[in-house]
């Protein structure tokens, strides 16, 4: 076991609380939260939030809810958009700083301070978002339940995380074009910049969806178009979106 990847054997691991994560995320400074607008930074702009917006539609009119907003550029997009949104956020700093950008602009946002794991939701939402959320959360299938529990029947949730088959692709993109897989099947913590996220197997969310009313109906892996590699705000590592996708995205809707 490394220092970075701390198992999880049934229950015999005490992993981090929802608190004690929350409260990690609650710790981002300002400065760090302003540089994600206005669209979450380069991965997010060239390859989650097209693939997000392509499987939503059109979302002017419809109730959105966007389950663990962060500091909530998604929500403002939605917003953009025309979409009725309430956006979701637990963690102080986060919430603060919508708070803050909601006031300047005045999109008509219902920001809720919440922990999706308790929360009480009404079944009133014609879809969900939970954008990078599930990953970071220890007991995420509550987190589940209470996101398509939130859909109307025949609502949406679109949901993404980092993809659990590539892991830390930038930085272990190797000088032969490949990565190297180790311990997939086994669930364990990963500590990040800012707070603690959980490596699980695919199967483990995709049976999850199913088992608690949803129906899987697309599935997305976006790839970085290699023009984008030499642009001045690219990562380290770039290149190697062009070739392995570092996030999964899946849209399911509650059944009827």
């Amino acid at each position: 076991m490394t220092a970075t990847k701390q198992r999880i054997l049934e229950d015999h691991v005490i992993l981090p609380s929802e608190d004690e994560c929350i409260a990690q995320w609650g710790q981002m400074s300002r400065s760090a939260l302003a540089e994600l607008d206005p669209d979450g930074g380069f991965e997010k702009r060239h390859l989650l939030n097209p693939a997000v917006l392509r499987m939503l539609g059109d979302v002017a009119g419809k109730r959105v809810l966007d389950a663990g907003s962060g500091q909530g550029y998604f929500s403002r997009m939605l917003a953009e958009r025309g979409a009725r949104v309430v956006s979701l956020e637990p963690a102080e700093s986060l919430f603060q700083f919508s708070v803050e950008r909601e006031a300047e602009l005045s999109q008509g946002i219902d920001l809720i301070q919440a922990d999706l794991t308790t929360v009480d939701l009404p079944a009133e939402f014609d879809a969900v978002v939970a954008n990078m959320v599930f990953l970071a959360i220890p007991r995420w299938k509550r987190a589940l339940r209470a996101t398509i529990s939130a859909l109307r029947p025949g609502g949406q949730l679109i949901f993404s995380i980092d993809h659990p088959c590539f892991e830390g692709i930038g930085q272990n993109w190797r000088s032969d074009h490949s990565i190297e897989v180790t311990d997939y099947l086994t669930e364990y913590a990963m500590p990040r910049r800012h707070a603690t996220d959980f490596h699980r197997p695919l199967q483990t969310y995709l049976n999850a969806v199913t088992n608690n009313g949803g129906t899987i109906t697309e599935i997305a892996e976006p790839r970085l178009d290699p023009s984008l590699v030499g642009a001045p705000d690219a990562p380290d590592g770039a290149e190697a979106l062009t070739h392995i996708p570092n996030f999964l995205i899946v849209s399911a809707r509650r059944h009827q």
